[in-house]
């Protein structure tokens, strides 16, 4: 595809949707719904051909699934300690369900995902301090399920039932410099799915262009449990840590939602 303007590429849009239902050009891979939208486009992966297009940001979900949108990948501050291999991991981990069959016997696992609304079994949760300007993540026992006494007498032992230290934690600034700029302005495409002879297709039924990211009301999205945190490192591979979406809030992080 040629450099097109914004009108011509929504146009585009359209037209896709208004195909109805289109069968999957990438069988077998999971991020299908994306990927067959590229190619119905013309495009490489999220490579957008209209002018100031490091402005745009393509995104695309399955309607009716609870599984989460992934805006990022990163890692907490301060990153130089690198906090999740060598303070979580060994201090506040577990032993991996896995450990003694597809891992060693010590594989550990520190695999959570943690809100704002309310602690986990583990006793983790978000916190946003607006003074300092930073997301954290913080501990408390006090609210550790039961089910977890003997976890929680190792961590005891480790580095005892105090609060974390250092907590980790997101500046202001970096998520809005790293989420915010990634996702300035966003073409956010939902597909309705159903299976026929063991074949996925897809109907791009709904269309939203979402303008001007915005701080404030991605913080409020943290307080209010729509952004979360998502850990998943074990001994032997950090898997990075990500900042996810519930599904259908995108359009609450921008000041401006337009449906096509």
């Amino acid at each position: 595809m040629s450099i097109i303007s914004k009108s011509d590429f929504i146009a585009k849009l359209k037209d896709i949707r208004n195909r109805g239902w289109i069968q999957c050009a990438r069988p077998g891979n999971s991020g299908g719904v994306g990927n067959t939208l590229e190619d119905l486009l013309g495009i490489a992966e999220n490579n957008l051909p209209i002018p100031n297009a490091a402005e745009w940001e393509l995104k695309t979900q399955r309607a009716n699934t609870g599984s989460l949108t992934t805006l990022k990948h990163m890692e907490p501050s301060p990153r130089a300690a690198r906090l999740v291999p060598r303070l979580l991991l060994p201090n506040y981990g577990w032993k991996h369900e896995q450990a003694g069959l597809k891992y060693g016997a010590t594989e550990r696992s520190f695999r959570q995902t943690i809100s704002a609304t309310g602690p986990t079994d583990r006793g983790f949760r978000i916190i946003v301090n607006h003074e300092d300007r930073n997301v954290l993540i913080s501990f408390d026992a006090k609210h550790v399920d039961s089910r977890h006494a003997d976890w929680l007498t190792q961590v005891k032992n480790k580095v005892g039932l105090g609060q974390l230290n250092p907590q980790p934690y997101w500046g202001f600034d970096d998520l809005f410099h790293s989420v915010g700029t990634k996702l300035v302005n966003c073409f956010y495409v939902v597909a309705d799915v159903e299976t026929r002879n063991g074949h996925q297709f897809y109907a791009y039924n709904r269309i939203q262009m979402l303008e001007t990211f915005s701080l404030e009301r991605f913080l409020k999205a943290v307080e209010e449990g729509n952004v979360l945190i998502d850990f998943d490192a074990r001994s032997g591979h950090n898997h990075g840590t990500k900042i996810r979406l519930r599904q259908g809030m995108l359009s609450s992080l921008y000041a401006r939602a337009t449906e096509l």
